[in-house]
């Protein structure tokens, strides 16, 4: 494999679909929030995409086979309303520079042809939370940007960057004449955090015309919390070894001089 595959599983006629993205990141957020639609609304696997600038190993099932890294497009038909949806999420984005760009062009491609107008992506964005984290919106579109406005998101300050699959594909989807919204949600990014996932959904149903419910999700918010707090104490703990150590050691410096 030298470039960047997408393998059609089954071929589909959807109503004016739109494109929701969401690959693994800061605090998985993209990936916890896209995968939760499939499953709430039991979307179909469609098409499989593979990629050379994927990492370099393989995942290993509990009955022992192996495969490679992948990214999964899934579809699911609106019968209430006027966009059917494309669902993509993966194992990893890609590791290098020209391997995003690729990947993010072969994603273009695929949905340019399924006649998607509207392009979605979901990511995180490194910042200390206090209650409910805050959603940023970023759009080529304005009326689009004022969607996500009035859905409670708010405006990103000029100059911030969005890093990878989620940037690249806002940026390159203008070059297509595609509209692209991009949701970012503030976490402290070093462990999954599905309290953020679930705020940029709640933004998300306020932007587009899809009934989810989101209790699904308190479950795996409360057990974050668990881990974030035995975190915390596993670190007052080691700071007040730490501290306990250095006055050991001023002490015997002491005696010493």
């Amino acid at each position: 494999m030298k470039s960047t595959v997408i393998k059609e599983l089954v071929n589909v006629e959807l109503k004016n679909p739109i494109l929701v993205e969401g690959f693994p990141g800061l605090g998985m957020v993209g990936s916890i929030a896209t995968t939760y639609l499939v499953k709430q609304l039991k979307a179909q696997k469609m098409a499989t995409l593979y990629s050379p600038h994927f990492p370099y190993h393989v995942l290993v099932n509990k009955k022992g086979s192996a495969r490679l890294l992948r990214g999964e497009f899934y579809f699911w038909k609106n019968e209430t309303g006027e966009n059917d949806f494309i669902l993509l999420t993966g194992d990893s984005q890609a590791q290098t520079i020209e391997g995003q760009f690729e990947v993010a062009n072969s994603i273009l491609d695929f949905v340019e042809k399924k006649n998607v107008k509207t392009v979605i992506t979901l990511g995180g964005y490194r910042n200390e939370i206090e209650e409910t984290p805050n959603v940023v919106a970023v759009s080529t579109n304005p009326a689009l940007f004022e969607k996500a406005l009035k859905a409670k998101a708010i405006s990103s300050e000029a100059g911030t960057p969005i890093v990878g699959t989620a940037g690249l594909l806002l940026g390159l989807a203008k070059f297509r004449k595609i509209d692209a919204l991009c949701l970012l949600g503030e976490t402290r990014g070093y462990f999954p955090d599905p309290k953020t996932a679930k705020s940029i959904l709640e933004i998300l149903k306020g932007i587009i015309t899809v009934d989810v419910d989101l209790k699904g999700l308190d479950e795996e918010i409360n057990r974050s919390k668990e881990i974030l707090g035995r975190m915390q104490d596993i670190e007052k703990r080691r700071l007040k070894y730490m501290e306990k150590m250095r006055r050991v050691e001023e002490e015997r410096m002491t005696y010493i001089s």
